[in-house]
């Protein structure tokens, strides 16, 4: 397997798990800085100037001072951190947490206790979509308007879908939530982030309106129904090819 590249800010207040990860980390060819206190976690986020070098963040949800939601939530509003992956790695393991964790902005959740082959495997996948990100984040990305996966493909310039080259008629809410999947490969989206994705104007969209549109989604994919997964008790994805 390959040697990582890259520097991880590890926020976890149990001393055996920071070790642990510290040394999988490390022996992978990681960078890391680790802290047991969620305030002085975000005072160092915010000072630091360098910040943006950081490329993944792991999160424990239970912390002295700060707790690992609120420093989610503002490493997805912070300019400099808005973008880069965010892990929970938390005893609380419920659909409802789960869910209230990826709504606050985390892009995957590795519950307590953990297969260290597990939680590296997910670190990996998140390190691979923070690299692409960052070698698009260009020109090229702001003129990037084609998506596809296998037999399917998406242009946002024209709004039109096609399945192998016949082109599919979307209802504009079947169109905004494959769209949603498709510049999100691999991640899951709750149905409270689909809602606010697809939300327009004064048409109230609910959460299980969400299922509706879905279920629309994938009859009209035919074939291809099964590249949108569900996430039991959590929401959907398009697995990253």
């Amino acid at each position: 397997m390959s040697t990582l590249n890259g520097k991880v800010l590890i926020v976890e207040d149990e001393k055996d798990i920071c070790d642990i990860l510290k040394v999988q980390l490390e022996t992978n060819g990681l960078e890391t800085i680790i802290f047991t206190d969620g305030t002085e976690a975000l005072e160092h986020i915010q000072d630091n100037q360098n910040i943006d070098d950081i490329d993944l963040f792991v999160l424990d949800r239970m912390l002295p001072g700060t707790n690992g939601i609120e420093i989610c939530k503002f490493l997805r509003m912070y300019k400099k951190t808005k973008t880069h992956p965010i892990l929970f790695l938390t005893a609380l393991t419920n659909s409802d947490q789960i869910i209230e964790g990826l709504d606050a902005g985390a892009d995957d959740y590795v519950t307590k206790p953990f297969d260290i082959n597990i939680f590296m495997a997910r670190v990996r996948s998140l390190l691979r979509r923070r690299q692409t990100l960052t070698t698009t984040d260009t020109a090229e990305k702001k003129e990037q308007h084609i998506y596809t996966t296998k037999g399917l493909k998406v242009d946002t310039n024209q709004c039109k879908t096609w399945i192998e080259e016949k082109e599919v008629d979307l209802t504009l809410s079947e169109y905004k939530l494959l769209v949603a999947f498709l510049q999100q490969p691999g991640k899951v989206l709750t149905r409270n982030q689909l809602v606010e994705f697809i939300q327009d104007g004064p048409v109230h969209v609910t959460d299980r309106t969400i299922d509706t549109h879905i279920f629309g989604l994938r009859k009209k994919l035919g074939n291809y129904s099964g590249l949108v997964e569900t996430i039991r008790g959590i929401g959907y994805r398009v697995a990253a090819e």
